[in-house]
């Protein structure tokens, strides 16, 4: 079975799957009724990054379904524990926790100093720009994880998400805030670069 990372801890599973185009990976057998007319028309990799979450999922819950609220956000049913999905192909990654959990799964690529001012603001000053492409692969990451477990539609990754200062290793912890003008609220992330991915946890 291509389990390709294991990054749980106590607190949640957190596992990264990679394609295999020897293994089998069924619609009929992992994909919910539910969810059978979702895949239409979807990129033959699109369809395995949705199938390989399903079959980590058996892995860990068997009895568990994923099903998708009315703005595609994916939840468990049983609810009885959280879920985060995040793909990049041909890797997906699923976590899963008792607690409110996100993540976000990155492949390191040059073209994101282009959009860096769409998601920059604070951190800014301690981004050693001589590591810019992994400074702003983990920023962006830890974000998009964190957006995911504290969101709104009026928000954005620029203005209402911050990283605090870390300093770059393979793997590392930064805290991260999320604030409007009337509240704010801090996190830990997890971040860990391997084989020129990064991947967020923020729990």
């Amino acid at each position: 079975m291509p389990l390709y990372k294991d990054f749980s801890d106590d607190v949640a599973t957190v596992l990264v799957w990679e394609y295999d185009e020897n293994e089998v990976l069924n619609p009929d057998e992992l994909l919910e009724p539910e969810n059978q007319n979702k895949i239409l028309g979807y990129h033959p990799n699109k369809i395995a990054e949705v199938l390989m979450v399903r079959k980590m999922l058996k892995r860990v819950l068997p009895d568990h379904k994923i099903l998708y609220r009315e703005n595609g956000e994916p939840y468990l049913f049983p609810q009885d524990h959280h879920i985060s999905v995040s793909h990049s192909f041909p890797l997906a990654a699923l976590a899963i926790s008792k607690k409110k959990v996100g993540i976000d799964l990155e492949k390191r690529k040059e073209k994101i100093k282009y959009i860096r001012h769409k998601f920059i603001l604070h951190e800014d000053v301690f981004i050693d720009n001589n590591e810019e492409v992994d400074f702003l692969t983990a920023i962006w990451c830890v974000k998009e994880a964190l957006y995911k477990i504290h969101h709104s539609k009026h928000w954005s990754l620029k203005k209402h998400y911050d990283v605090l200062p870390f300093e770059l290793k393979q793997e590392f912890f930064a805290k991260s805030r999320v604030y409007d003008l009337e509240n704010e609220d801090f996190f830990k992330a997890k971040i860990s670069f391997f084989d020129n991915y990064c991947l967020a946890i923020v729990d």
